[in-house]
């Protein structure tokens, strides 16, 4: 008798998270929106080889120095380490500061003696780098292509870094907030009863304190900065994410597979977080991008009204309090920073959208 052939070997079904993962790269909207921003966000991580005042590379008499990595000063400034170079080793006349690098390019290539400075690629100016070759504000020319602020910092530099500081604040309050949130909530949906009566009350409780008034008040006794904020902001933001967790934990441990892990004898912590929480991520990984657009808004608003991030450090809420200062006769103040607030945020609710319809359960949806 002719072998029997074998019959094929059947493929392993896709986990469900791959199935969510396919179906979010289906909704192009969403995926190419998280695609430019996530690129974007990595690629302004090297703004200081983009955008500066620091040259990246000085050659000076076969020495090489690299200035953005460290600080190049003059010796008026009492630092005389051995790791320390100072701005008149590098060859610069009058040079009471840190070097100006740009007139250092420009004295070096006057000279003709095959010394050089490399400046970041795109723009050589820094966020905080003060111009007063003209009238402060200046509108959008051919040197700083969307002007300057009222104080003569360029324009785009100071957005450039705005965008990294904002979406950067943003990620670390979402973390800590749903960190905290979801914890909280596991306990309250798995062990319920007079934990969850008495966890629920001191949330409400908690949630009626003003977030607005508790931060005119703490601005008022400390300066506030980036980590107070991210903290103050974390203090309040966790709330939400935590009703949603204690309902899908009450939900899920009453199935079966629940009771399983308790017959075989699995601790309650292995329970919650090893075979509950991934069944109980939809609602967290669905309201994240949400949750980042009201961080980023929060953030700009607490600059604008000037309890946010202090001077002079890059911040879209900071531009427009300039721009409202000014009397809003300045139009570059007003639009490019809302233009890149509103780019920011639809990016973002673009994601929110897809992610939200790749973990919904039901078959069809708005965006198909």
């Amino acid at each position: 008798m002719p072998d029997t052939p074998l019959p094929a070997k059947p493929k392993p079904s896709a986990s469900l998270l791959r199935i969510r993962l396919r179906r979010f790269r289906r909704l192009k909207r969403g995926y190419w929106s998280f695609l430019l921003l996530a690129g974007t966000y990595l690629l302004s991580f090297l703004l200081p080889l983009l955008m500066g005042g620091r040259a990246l590379v000085v050659r000076y008499q076969g020495t090489y120095y690299f200035p953005a990595a460290r600080s190049y000063l003059h010796d008026t400034f009492g630092l005389t380490s051995n790791w320390i170079v100072m701005g008149a080793d590098l060859g610069q006349a009058d040079n009471f500061g840190e070097a100006d690098y740009r007139a250092l390019k420009q004295q070096y290539a006057e000279q003709g003696q095959g010394n050089f400075v490399i400046m970041p690629l795109i723009l050589p100016f820094g966020p905080n780098e003060v111009f007063l070759d003209q009238a402060a504000p200046a509108p959008p020319g051919s040197t700083h292509w969307l002007g300057t602020d009222t104080a003569g910092r360029d324009l785009l530099v100071r957005l450039c870094y705005g965008f990294r500081i904002s979406i950067s604040f943003a990620l670390l309050v979402t973390l800590f907030s749903y960190v905290l949130g979801t914890a909280a909530g596991a306990l309250l949906g798995y062990y319920g009863r007079w934990l969850d009566m008495l966890g629920l009350r001191l949330v409400e409780i908690w949630s009626t304190v003003p977030f607005l008034y508790t931060v005119i008040i703490l601005a008022s006794i400390f300066q506030p900065h980036f980590l107070l904020l991210a903290v103050i902001l974390t203090a309040f933001g966790w709330m939400g994410i935590t009703y949603y967790v204690r309902g899908e934990f009450y939900r899920e441990k009453a199935k079966d597979y629940t009771a399983a892990a308790l017959a075989c004898g699995e601790g309650d912590l292995a329970i919650m977080f090893r075979h509950i929480l991934p069944n109980a991520l939809t609602p967290i990984i669905a309201f994240a991008p949400f949750a980042i657009v009201g961080e980023i808004s929060a953030l700009v608003a607490l600059d604008f009204l000037g309890y946010g991030l202090p001077e002079p450090t890059p911040s879209w809420g900071e531009l427009l309090r300039q721009a409202k200062t000014a009397g809003m006769k300045d139009w570059h103040l007003v639009v490019f920073p809302i233009l890149a607030l509103f780019l920011t945020l639809q990016l973002t609710v673009f994601i929110g959208e897809a992610v939200r319809e790749a973990f919904d359960p039901k078959v069809f949806s708005r965006l198909r």
